[in-house]
């Protein structure tokens, strides 16, 4: 048997206030007066306060990230050609957001060293040359994109991440304070990622007793915070940033499931941002994931959230084999979640019955 050898992330950081560590950690990083940008999710551009902190010297540049939508091919191919325009090469990039920012730094960090399109390199182990030096600096916790191997993409013809060793951020930030001012519908929803990513991996044939360790702790947070909490608190912050690190781990070792695998689907054709996707979707998961479902209503239920209903009705055949055919091209997920004879046990007619009831 051959083991898989992955790369993690290099160095982290944790702590409330170690954001303003920043100057320090980029300094030696700093390659002559090559600049470094920083991504910033959007809804950081206009909040002065934050802006002021984020610790700009020489050439250095601060690049607003629209994630109205996920991150497209296109929208990466776009920031690296402006960034070579204006600067030739760059030090580094800090995505400091949520899911899509750091997963649009980890891209565009890579297509700076990387020929054609980032279109060309979704898929696994396409990547052939190291990005430039790339922080992750999450303000949303539950993603896991802090630590995972991939950057996932929307292409000219599917969702898709970049998957490769070359990847993974070789620093990471994890300030806790940074995500006080998160709504708690939003913060919910990507908490969730976290909560499926952990019953994803814990239920699937992918197991193993690495990844195990790191999803019982996640979820075990995020059930200490969502059912076992009363109100949210300083203490919910901390421990929610660390069960999207430890959540992320798991599954770099293992795999997600069917949660992901259809929720890739509805992103691809209708735009449903990643978190609320997987929320819409392990809503109708009982067949699958009994134990992780009714505990997620109970969650859904004690904080008052709401999960759309509804959101593919009226949708055209043609619409519907969209997303199938997206949500079937995730072949780990499926062998993960149902094994190896998965094709035999999700067929395209059984999923576009699950469709159906989104």
């Amino acid at each position: 048997m051959k083991f898989r050898n992955f790369k993690m992330v290099d160095y982290v950081v944790y702590g409330n206030g170690c954001f303003d560590q920043l100057d320090e950690i980029l300094a030696p990083k700093r390659n002559g007066d090559a600049p470094m940008i920083f991504f910033v999710d959007m809804y950081f551009q206009d909040k002065k306060d934050f802006l002021s902190r984020v610790p700009l010297r020489g050439k250095d540049k601060i690049v607003v990230i629209d994630v109205t939508d996920e991150p497209k091919t296109k929208y990466v191919d776009q920031i690296r050609d402006e960034l070579k325009a204006e600067f030739g090469q760059v030090s580094g990039i800090i995505g400091i957001g949520g899911g899509s920012v750091m997963d649009m730094a980890k891209a565009v960090a890579l297509m700076m060293t990387n020929p054609g399109s980032s279109a060309d390199y979704q898929g696994w182990d396409l990547v052939k040359l190291p990005g430039v030096y790339k922080v992750g600096i999450p303000t949303i916790s539950g993603t896991g994109a802090e630590v995972s191997r991939t950057c996932v993409l929307t292409g000219p013809t599917r969702k898709l991440g970049m998957n490769s060793d070359f990847t993974p951020f070789d620093q990471i930030v994890l300030d806790p304070s940074l995500t006080k001012t998160v709504e708690p519908n939003q913060r919910f929803y990507t908490a969730m990622d976290c909560f499926i990513h952990c019953v994803e991996s814990l239920t699937g044939t992918y197991l193993n007793a690495f990844s195990q360790s790191y999803g019982e702790k996640a979820q075990e947070l995020c059930e200490e915070i969502f059912l076992d909490k009363d109100q949210w608190d300083d203490d919910a912050d901390e421990k929610l940033m660390m069960a999207s690190y430890a959540g992320g781990m798991s599954i770099a070792y293992s795999q997600v499931g069917v949660a992901h695998a259809v929720s890739y689907g509805l992103a691809y054709l209708l735009g449903t941002k990643h978190g609320i996707g997987n929320c819409i979707v392990f809503d109708k998961l009982e067949e699958f994931y009994p134990e992780g479902v009714e505990k997620f209503k109970r969650m859904v239920k004690k904080h008052n959230i709401t999960i759309p209903q509804g959101i593919t009705k009226g949708l055209t055949d043609e619409q519907f084999d969209i997303m199938i055919n997206v949500s079937l091209g995730m072949a780990p997920l499926w062998e993960n979640a149902l094994g190896k004879d998965w094709k035999t046990i999700m067929t395209a007619e059984r999923l576009r019955k699950l469709y159906e009831r989104l």
